[in-house]
């Protein structure tokens, strides 16, 4: 074992007690609710972490990159959805190779990325994504049933399924307008998925996806399907959506302070290449908390530069350079693939280290 102290700094580190309650409870939320569970990776891009999502029952996994299927696939893991729009020859080329190895779905939402796909000669299975509110990608509910008949007819194609990512509930200040919103979003995908077999296509799967919407849209009616990711650590966005309490919060990075010549300011060493620069936590770069993990309330991570961290606020007078500190960042996700590994933590102590995969 390894002290806190004893690190150079800064480093990430995830709980282990922390990490392994939140997984086992949104496995057991799904279980109850007779949804499956297909993770998003891309949250710990960690083995280790993966298998302790498989062993609470976890279906497969959700994608964003070909690193991430890659990786997946060369461990073994089968049933596999690729939820990026594989565009470009490159991934047209990586995808078709995926397909070949077998236990791999795409999400696709038009013709014009599906097409490239059909020259390749393989089977590809698909789930249509849906736009339910999110504006980002996916078809139109309204252009459901065309955009999926459409895509199924090239050769070798097969529907499976419909999904969404309701990334527009963390736009949502109040929560229980958030859990509406999320019982929307589930509500609609059921709808599109059964105008699809009304109009003769097979559609087994209704998949939803998010953190913040994992405590309402898989739980509406006709939802088969989540895809939560962030849950696994949770952060500090997701506390300030509700979706978590600060006890959650596995991931953090630890830090020093380094200077304090300007009153009312202290610097870490910790600056936007330790952490997302995600302003998802509103106003600050993540939570700073003491070295035990638990929020310092007068203390503001306000901005930063690459290597260095801005600290204000009245706590900042009992700061001094050397003193250790831990910050929950704003975006897990975004935080994971700044780093290379990470540092686990028992009771403040590091008690292993587990490598982070599959990068960009």
């Amino acid at each position: 074992m390894t002290s806190l102290d004893a690190l150079a700094t800064p480093a990430l580190l995830v709980d282990r007690a922390r990490l392994d309650r939140n997984v086992a409870s949104m496995a057991s939320a799904m279980r109850g609710a007779g949804v499956a569970l297909r993770p998003h990776f891309k949250t710990s891009k960690c083995l280790e972490v993966a298998r302790r999502q498989l062993d609470q029952g976890a279906i497969g996994f959700t994608c964003s990159t070909p690193a991430e299927v890659r990786l997946l696939q060369d461990e073994g893991v089968g049933d596999l959805l690729w939820a990026h729009q594989p565009v470009g020859p490159a991934k047209v080329a990586f995808a078709i190779g995926a397909l070949r190895r077998g236990g791999l779905t795409l999400g696709l939402d038009s013709v014009e990325v599906a097409a490239p796909l059909a020259s390749g000669g393989v089977a590809v299975p698909f789930l249509l994504e849906v736009d339910t509110g999110l504006g980002r990608t996916g078809v139109d509910p309204d252009r459901a049933v065309e955009t999926a008949t459409r895509i199924a007819s090239l050769p070798g194609f097969a529907l499976r399924g419909v999904m969404t990512h309701e990334g527009h509930l963390g736009t949502y200040g109040d929560r229980a307008a958030l859990e509406e919103a999320g019982t929307r979003a589930g509500e609609l995908l059921a709808s599109v998925a059964a105008k699809l077999r009304a109009a003769g296509l097979d559609c087994p799967i209704v998949s939803v996806g998010s953190t913040p919407g994992a405590t309402s849209a898989p739980f509406a009616e006709g939802v088969t399907e989540a895809r939560p990711g962030t849950y696994v650590y949770y952060d500090s966005g997701q506390v300030r959506l509700g979706s978590a309490t600060p006890d959650r919060c596995a991931q953090t990075v630890l830090t020093r302070v380094v200077s304090t010549q300007r009153r009312g300011t202290a610097i870490v060493d910790a600056g936007i290449k330790a952490m997302s620069s995600d302003g998802l936590a509103g106003g600050s770069l993540g939570t700073v908390c003491d070295v035990a993990g638990w929020p310092l309330e007068d203390v503001l991570f306000a901005n930063g530069n690459e290597e260095h961290g801005y600290l204000t606020g009245e706590g900042t007078a009992r700061l001094r350079p050397g003193d250790l500190l831990r910050v929950v960042p704003n975006h897990a996700c975004g935080t994971t693939n700044m780093w290379s590994r990470l540092h686990v933590v028992e009771d403040g102590q590091v008690v292993d280290r587990w490598p982070i995969r599959a990068r960009h």
